[in-house]
């Protein structure tokens, strides 16, 4: 009888125990699947991305800024935000912004490495004529509208910290990596922009869609009287005449269907000599006489080497990543973390 009474208990015991062990079984395994859920989904996670990268050489940039002749040393990535932001319009692609930033960190790495005391103590300059352009992130987001400044910064941290380290490299050394604004279709050589032996890597290519931008046309005219004077204040020996039938004429193109020479009057000129007097978006250019007047009908902005960043937006909107966009525009070269 006391054994049966015994049993009795323990089976009693049992069938209480099981459910709480059960129970807390799942809550445990409830609890750990929230966590993970939380670490998934945490919106923190989606802000910006800013993983730490070591550089173990090129950290920092002695920046000059043109208007104080003051120099002011900043980390690499921190600059560049200042850099894409200036460079690149915001609105542009996540992957074409991802492109101006490697592009733009590998420029400036070529220039420390490079540095011949052009800027006394600093690596580089703010002035997008002479070196890359610059602007501080105050300055910047004072041009934006109030409901874009925070979304559009974000854009360039990411377009920033996601390629964190990366840079371009040809045979393993970084590369001049030029970029302008608009190719006109077509990329430049810059041995037909600054003569020289030019770059292996930097090719004349095509990209399509550039003539959606603003940055793909535009004109100039001016009067004859105007046209003579600018040129004479260059080369005072200059003389034309109108009335002669082969007075302006272009003799030859580069492979970038760029002007490479042109016969103006007694001179006979460089295109890019001739954007420089002229005031040119490009060298892209056809000239034609309209009564008292000269016109230029131009075709893409910039001197037309490397990277053209409408051509780069163009790529990333047929859905060509930053890598890809780079080895478009850039022949033979390798992305590495340095």
């Amino acid at each position: 009888m006391r054994k049966i009474l015994i049993y009795f208990i323990l089976l009693i015991f049992i069938c209480f125990s099981i459910p709480i062990i059960f129970t807390s079984n799942f809550s445990e395994r409830t609890s750990a699947q929230k966590v993970v859920e939380n670490e998934v989904t945490n919106p923190k996670t989606n802000e910006i991305e800013d993983s730490e990268y070591n550089y173990s050489k090129y950290g920092t940039v002695k920046l000059l800024h043109k208007d104080n002749n003051k120099v002011e040393e900043l980390p690499i990535d921190e600059y560049l935000y200042g850099v894409v932001s200036a460079e690149m319009p915001a609105s542009f692609e996540e992957e074409a912004l991802k492109a101006q930033a490697v592009v733009a960190r590998t420029y400036t790495i070529y220039k420390i490495i490079h540095n011949e005391g052009k800027h006394g103590d600093a690596d580089i300059c703010d002035d997008s004529t002479c070196c890359q352009a610059w602007i501080s992130e105050k300055d910047r987001k004072d041009k934006w509208d109030d409901d874009e400044k925070e979304s559009n910064w974000n854009k360039i941290l990411n377009a920033v910290n996601s390629t964190k380290g990366e840079i371009i490299t040809y045979e393993g050394e970084p590369i001049n990596a030029f970029f302008h604004s608009n190719s006109g279709g077509e990329t430049e050589a810059p041995i037909d922009v600054w003569g020289g032996s030019g770059y292996p890597y930097l090719q004349s290519v095509s990209t399509s869609g550039e003539d959606a931008y603003s940055q793909y046309s535009s004109e100039v005219e001016l009067s004859k009287d105007e046209f003579v004077e600018e040129i004479k204040e260059v080369h005072s020996d200059f003389e034309i005449d109108f009335d002669e039938e082969d007075c302006i004429k272009i003799e030859e193109y580069t492979d970038g269907n760029r002007v490479k020479t042109i016969k103006i009057g007694n001179l006979e000129l460089s295109g890019v000599e001739v954007r420089t007097i002229m005031g040119l978006r490009s060298a892209n250019f056809k000239i034609t006489i309209d009564g008292d007047n000269i016109k230029f009908e131009v075709t893409g902005y910039g001197h037309g080497v490397g990277m053209s960043q409408t051509g780069a937006d163009s790529l990333a909107k047929e859905g060509k990543t930053y890598k890809e966009i780079i080895h478009h525009f850039y022949t033979d070269v390798e992305i590495e973390s340095i």
